[in-house]
């Protein structure tokens, strides 16, 4: 064994241990890994500083060759790599591929994702690059370092080492400063992504730098000298951290803690990893070093890795162990490929550089190629905000007639237990409250449509925190109607007190709460849930389960809703309000359910493939009280599944129409299967191929021969219908109404 004096093996620990929590993080095993990232910053500022004390003379062109080919060089291949491969998948629609890439490669990402209002706490699933705004930050401060740097020796040499300790000092503590008054206003992802909020971090690893490089380590002889306490010392601040990795999340009260000590903690565990020990080299040490030089290619891999199989929706039990051991490994290859010190094996290293270049420059073709959709998200805003119009002239009808409206409807409610009243009227009458985010916003219309005399108040970005305000302004007006809705959760929760308030603002009345779609980026469905428990009057809405294998009822953001989405939500709402009065009307139970038997047995369910989405328009009118089931990958396996959990739920109609086109791949035998799920339904089949007909069990509503006739109807790929032919295929359906 040999000696070093100045390998540092405790740095190696500590990086490979910060890489492992913030892969964790990303796997969501761990609620503060977020923490970690502030160790790698104060991490760089130090590593920064002591490079170029090193130096026997800095020079500036050396330096930024160094972080391009360190910094920059890696990122480039990752997301390029990551680029090719994600265009491989078919059916996946990444809305923000091109301007994200184009932040990711300008180094500007954190900036973008703070103005397209992304939330890394909320393990964003869109995106396979929502990790890198930590990389942006980095290459910008790496940017402006050795200016930074040469200012510092300036003023070094004209006083003395203490003012720009003092200076770096100051800097942080203003930092901090801001980024403290940041979160508590409020504004907690500014605080996070932002590069001056983040400076203090950075700062600290400076003034570590600065101080070990001017006085030595503060540490006093008695430990510095006693390995045994030194390691002891080491081992506690670890054990810090790990902790506050381990128990406080994002959204505890202890954030701002969390942020800072962690950056102060990891000056104190870098002071301590370099202490200067003679020490044998173990095996341990020389693996930890190997895996501490692909770190930084792990922390670039894994989120696109985890995007990728996430996409491929398999069990966490396989999943997680095969993106550990690929992010690994792609990690390792590309760390081969980049170390031009490493010449061995040169066959083996340039086969696989020429496939990484080679992959890069397929990923490069794809981005240039890219369509920008940053359109679509402003004509979905538009949208929204054509629906708050919609909302304002709707509150102003509200608030004339919604007095008289809750006599009324106490008196109805009374004569409705002594009468054959329908329940479904007077839920389509009672002046309900709705407070929600976007996702209630955009689905506005719907909702007046199902409920005309209710009130309707979403706003974008919205979290529960401003719901109380809402509910007692309304009480001063009198305009407090019940029952309420909230639909709230995508944005962020809040405390169980603050809903404490809500439920005593609301008074007894009927809260009625949508829980989230995305909860495994957010967590608030268990709190909920929770909450719900501990009072009669609120109620949950699933929303997450019913929505769950429902693509069709979202955009590309993966949240807001599509036209069969926003149906979906409203019918949801009123679901869950019927239920309970359904429940508070007991004595009229048998007859409401027969009323409402009856009602859906007049009722259909479509379940189809893109053709279905695509002819949507042309049927809306007709069956405009239609249950849709959509999915454009649906094969055999994913319609059975589908069709099995719906009549399990009771969740499909009398009359069952199937719409496929040709994609949908199913040979007589598995069609035939599918029909016979449908034995107790009324089932109709639109046929867009010759054998279907000759199956047993279900009507035939024959489009094929139609369709091949007319070579208008299709489009170039022979798949797709034009205009032409949805509208012909929606006159064809529109007739099953008229028959009936």
């Amino acid at each position: 064994m040999k000696y070093e004096k100045k390998y540092y093996n405790k740095l190696d620990y500590l990086r490979v241990i910060l890489c492992v929590i913030v892969l964790l993080y990303h796997l969501t095993f761990l609620k503060g890994g977020y923490i970690a990232v502030c160790a790698f910053f104060v991490l760089s500022g130090y590593l920064s500083t002591i490079s170029v004390f090193k130096s026997k003379k800095f020079s500036l062109k050396d330096y930024y060759i160094n972080r391009l080919k360190r910094l920059y060089i890696p990122v480039l291949l990752v997301t390029l790599i990551s680029l090719s491969i994600i265009s491989l998948l078919p059916n996946l629609n990444w809305l923000n591929l091109k301007p994200e890439t184009t932040s990711v490669l300008f180094g500007y990402n954190n900036f973008w994702q703070l103005n397209a209002n992304l939330d890394y706490f909320a393990r964003h699933i869109n995106s396979p690059f929502i990790h890198l705004w930590y990389i942006a930050i980095l290459l910008q401060l790496d940017l402006i370092f050795p200016f930074f740097y040469s200012v510092l020796k300036k003023i070094e040499k004209k006083s003395n080492k203490l003012i720009p300790c003092l200076i770096v000092s100051l800097l942080a503590i203003g930092s901090t400063v801001w980024f403290i008054i940041s979160v508590k206003n409020g504004n907690t992802m500014f605080a996070y992504y932002n590069t001056f909020t983040r400076l203090f971090s950075w700062l600290l690893g400076i003034l570590t730098g600065l101080i070990i490089t001017y006085y030595g380590h503060l540490i006093p002889k008695f430990i510095r000298l006693n390995d045994y306490a030194s390691k002891l010392i080491l081992t506690f601040y670890t054990i810090i951290f790990i902790v506050l990795s381990i128990f406080i999340e994002a959204t505890s009260n202890l954030f701002i803690f969390a942020m800072i000590i962690s950056s102060l903690i990891t000056c104190r565990l870098i002071e301590y990893a370099t202490l200067k020990t003679k020490k044998k080299i173990t095996k341990l040490d020389r693996r930890m070093k190997i895996f501490s030089s692909v770190s930084y290619e792990i922390y670039l891999f894994q989120y696109p890795v985890i995007f990728v199989f996430q996409y491929l929706n398999w069990s966490n039990y396989i999943s997680v162990p095969l993106i550990i051991i690929l992010t690994l490994i792609l990690s390792v290859v590309l760390h081969f490929c980049l170390d031009l010190k490493n010449n061995r094996i040169k066959p083996l290293k340039y086969t696989i550089t020429i496939i990484l270049l080679l992959s890069s420059f397929f990923g490069l073709y794809r981005y240039i190629t890219a369509k920008d959709y940053t359109e679509e998200m402003k004509q979905l805003e538009e949208l929204l905000n054509q629906n708050e119009k919609i909302m304002e002239e709707k509150q102003a009808e509200y608030a004339l007639r919604l007095k008289a409206e809750e006599e009324a409807l106490n008196k109805t409610l009374q004569d409705l237990e002594n009468s054959e009243n329908n329940l479904d009227e007077v839920i389509k009458n009672i002046p309900i409250v709705g407070v929600g985010d976007s996702v209630m916003l955009g689905a506005v219309p719907d909702l007046y449509e199902q409920f005309p005399k209710g009130y309707f108040d979403a706003k974008l970005s919205r979290t529960a925190w401003v719901v109380n305000g809402i509910l007692k302004d309304l009480k001063n007006r009198s305009m407090l109607g019940n029952p309420i809705v909230f639909g709230l959760g995508a944005n962020g929760d809040c405390p169980e007190s603050c809903k404490d308030e809500i439920v005593k603002t609301a008074n007894g009345k009927q809260i009625f709460w949508i829980n989230a779609t995305n909860d495994k980026d957010v967590h608030v469905n268990a709190r909920i849930d929770k909450f719900a428990a501990k009072y009669e009057n609120v109620h949950v809405i699933d929303w997450a389960t019913i929505s769950k294998d429902h693509p069709e009822y979202f955009v590309a953001d993966g949240i807001h809703l599509t036209v069969p989405g926003r149906k979906a939500y409203v019918k949801a709402i009123y679901d869950s309000i019927y239920e309970y009065y359904l429940n508070d009307f007991k004595a009229q139970k048998e007859k409401i359910l027969q009323e409402r038997e009856n009602e859906l047995k007049s009722k259909y369910t479509f379940i189809g493939n893109e053709l279905l989405i695509n002819s949507y328009e042309y049927i809306k009118d007709s069956f405009h009280n239609a249950n849709f089931i959509t999915n454009k990958n649906y094969d055999y396996k994913t319609l059975k599944q589908d069709i099995e959990k719906n009549i399990k739920n009771k969740s499909i109609n009398y009359n069952v129409v199937l719409v496929f086109d040709k994609t949908i791949n199913l040979n007589n035998k598995k069609y035939q299967e599918i029909i016979d799920l449908f034995k107790d339904y009324n089932l109709i089949v639109l046929a867009l191929n010759d054998s279907v007909e000759k199956l047993q069990g279900i009507t035939c509503l024959n489009f094929y021969n139609e369709a091949e006739e007319n070579s208008e109807y299709y489009m170039a790929d022979g798949v797709h219908l034009t205009e032409t032919g949805n509208k012909a295929l929606g006159d064809l359906l529109n007739n099953l109404i008229k028959k009936e």
